[in-house]
């Protein structure tokens, strides 16, 4: 049976790939109300990702990568600001 790390740890990954499956649909469709209405599930995914990323760090679950010191961020700015161009 699962325990509440586990299943919040599940919970959250089905989110995290829910999210990247809707960056591509959202990107591929042609119909602007089919566009509108997956943005809008996308938001709504978004939301529950961050809550349920909230609970599992303020319980232990989940811990996250050490932060970027501001030279990396800097540099990585500087590279996507790059690419867009």
């Amino acid at each position: 049976m699962f325990q509440d790390k586990e299943m919040v740890n599940d919970y959250l990954a089905g989110l995290n790939a829910s999210l990247t499956g809707y960056a591509n649909k959202i990107a591929q469709t042609n119909s602007l109300e089919l566009r509108q209405t997956l943005i809008q599930m996308r938001n709504q995914d978004e939301s529950r990702q961050r809550t349920v990323y909230s609970y599992a760090l303020q319980k232990g679950y989940y811990k996250p990568a050490a932060p970027a010191s501001q030279e990396v961020i800097t540099q990585l700015k500087t590279q996507l600001m790059s690419e867009q161009k």
